[in-house]
């Protein structure tokens, strides 16, 4: 449920008589929870907020957070606790233990499988269908996953630990846990080890992941479950730190083709922080902040890469820019950066004080790469423009027909999966006219989502292209940006198209303004700044009206076609994504 970003609804401290109610809910809800506890979790005199959010499906879900951590969640008005309650409280649920390794599925929002549960030999805990229970891993009883029951605990025996044994709501490592101060679960041990119980119905079900606990110890379990979740979530820098040791392991007496005997993941580390270093202290201006992550990736930190070298971040362990950045932020202190538009992400700030900055020195081997006159002294490294995939929302009038496929209001999807979902909804209900396969017949649903109310009684059938298109234009528009390195980011709406226009200024003279280049992860100041060098005319940035923290592109004259240029042969910007080029002045006229 929280495997991806939620959207927060509202924020607001609990009042006296919610807290009471909050209370008794839980008290009634888990009786086995003793009333010290109770106080505990629920302080009479401590800020407590309710935080409204629905999840990416569209759920409506309420938090309830102590501490900037959420301890309850309620879902279709049942309380469940969270993982941070949980370690707190770790016999507050009945449990099902799993393998390390399955933590990665679970957290990218699987859901726990019977053939990964592995029995104690005290048996399975006695749960009901659609009772909340946790999971935790062996060698730990720190729980890391939250949900409710698929089957009983005796339907669970009797088809042979085969099936879905718990609906995942919550794991360890989701968005709800990122929501809260990001804490890792305690090595609780327990008194009879799981991992003893290989024999047991349940475990048999396993031979793949008893490989890697096959001596049983409680040690080889704790650091496999370190390992996983390392993969989980690259972007902790303890768990970086740890990682680096199974690295060494992996490598040892390997040297590299230089000789090197580093891993070739750690002398990727080194060169990436080489050349970040080395990109502010001799690349970056004051006056270019801000900047964009991808442009200063591209056009500084790509140029102060040693000859013969190539920078790949995915071959390091951030795997991303923004985890690198994140990192050199967070523990390094060395930049500030922030998502001025959504999905794009900028350098604020520079410590240009900083030590570790200060006593960088360039390598006296580096050799600068020769600058191409033509595109002005730029990196030669090419521009990779954003995949932009149009989407379609489901909204409220048709989620009806897109019920069976489990696509609530807001879901957004491809056009051939709208296609796909409609053909198995018309064979579903054997709508397929019967003479003309080429028509559909209307039941009561399409009817209902598809026609207009001035058709409900003459329209009984439809053509297959008529019905997807009417499918189509009814749906929410959306759009997928897809950055080279960076997450792919869902907006609703067309995408807005880079906007150019040809302004009069006093005497007549003519301007040429470019708008919305960030959208597209254009840096405004370094397309102005290559402009200037091509059609040597003045060029200045200005505050786009309307649109806050974007950047508007002012040269001198009539420049619709050089721009034109620039846009779609050079940065390779889909004609369709560029407004106005029918401006350009035409032949032989003054610009």
């Amino acid at each position: 449920m929280f495997a991806k970003a939620f959207r927060v609804k509202s924020n607001t401290v609990i009042k006296g008589s919610d807290r009471r109610k909050l209370r008794a809910d839980i008290s009634a809800t888990f009786p086995s929870l003793p009333a010290e506890e109770l106080n505990e979790l629920i302080p009479n005199k401590e800020e407590l907020n309710i935080v409204k959010i629905y999840a990416h499906k569209g759920d409506a879900v309420t938090l309830y957070v102590l501490h900037k951590n959420p301890i309850f969640f309620q879902l279709d008005k049942q309380l469940f606790p969270t993982v941070y309650t949980l370690w707190r409280y770790p016999t507050m649920l009945p449990a099902l233990v799993t393998w390390p390794p399955v933590l990665q599925k679970l957290a990218g929002g699987a859901d726990l499988m019977l053939p990964g549960v592995v029995v104690a030999a005290e048996g399975l805990p006695e749960v009901d269908q659609g009772d909340c229970c946790a999971v935790t891993l062996v060698a730990s009883r720190a729980p890391v996953s939250v949900g409710t029951a698929a089957v009983s605990s005796a339907e669970m025996r009797n088809s042979g630990m085969k099936g879905k044994g718990v609906n995942i709501l919550h794991t360890y490592m989701d968005q709800l846990w990122a929501f809260g101060d990001k804490s890792h679960p305690p090595v609780i041990p327990v008194t009879n080890s799981p991992s003893e119980a290989e024999g047991e119905p349940g475990g048999e079900e396993c031979e793949d992941e008893e490989q890697e606990v096959e001596d049983g110890s409680h040690p080889a379990p704790v650091e496999t479950s370190r390992q996983s979740m390392q993969e989980l979530r690259l972007d902790e820098d303890e768990l970086l730190d740890e990682e680096e040791p199974l690295e060494d392991k992996e490598g040892e007496n390997t040297d590299g083709e230089d000789g090197d005997p580093r891993s070739p993941q750690e002398q990727m580390n080194e060169l990436l922080l080489q050349c970040f270093l080395h990109a502010l202290k001799s690349k970056v201006k004051k006056s270019e902040l801000p900047l964009l992550t991808s442009t200063f990736q591209r056009n500084h930190m790509m140029s102060c890469c040693p000859k013969g070298k190539y920078l790949d971040i995915k071959k390091s362990r951030y795997k991303k820019l923004s985890k690198f950045l994140q990192c050199m932020q967070k523990d390094h202190s060395l930049i500030q950066v922030k998502e001025l538009s959504k999905g794009v992400e900028s350098i604020v700030e520079v410590d240009w004080r900083n030590p570790e900055l200060c006593s960088f020195r360039i390598p006296a081997d580096f050799e600068p790469e020769k600058e191409s006159e033509e595109e002005g002294g730029s990196s030669e490294v090419p521009y990779q423009p954003p995949e932009i995939t149009p989407l379609y929302g489901v909204t409220a009038r048709l989620e009806p027909l897109f019920q069976d496929a489990q696509k609530k209001k807001g879901t957004p999807l491809k056009a051939n999966e709208v296609r796909n979902i409609i053909t198995e909804y018309v064979k579903k209900n054997e709508l397929v006219h019967e003479t003309n396969k080429n028509y559909v017949n209307i039941n009561p649903t399409l009817c209902d989502c598809l026609l207009e109310k001035s058709e409900y009684q003459e329209v009984e059938k439809l053509k297959w292209d008529d019905l997807f298109s009417r499918t189509l234009s009814r749906m929410q528009a959306c759009h997928e940006l897809l950055f080279p390195g960076q997450p792919p980011v869902v907006k609703k709406g067309q995408m807005e198209p880079i906007d150019i226009t040809v302004a009069s200024r006093g005497s007549n003279k003519k301007v040429t303004m470019i708008k919305n280049l960030e959208a597209f992860g254009l840096d405004p100041a370094v397309v102005a700044d290559t402009l200037q060098h091509q059609v040597q005319a003045s060029c200045v940035l200005q505050d786009s009206p309307g649109a806050k923290n974007r950047v508007l592109v002012q040269i001198q004259g009539n420049q619709v076609q050089q721009v034109g240029k620039l846009l779609l042969d050079r940065y390779q910007i889909p004609r369709k994504y560029v407004q106005g080029l029918d401006k350009a002045s035409k032949p032989g006229k003054k610009k």
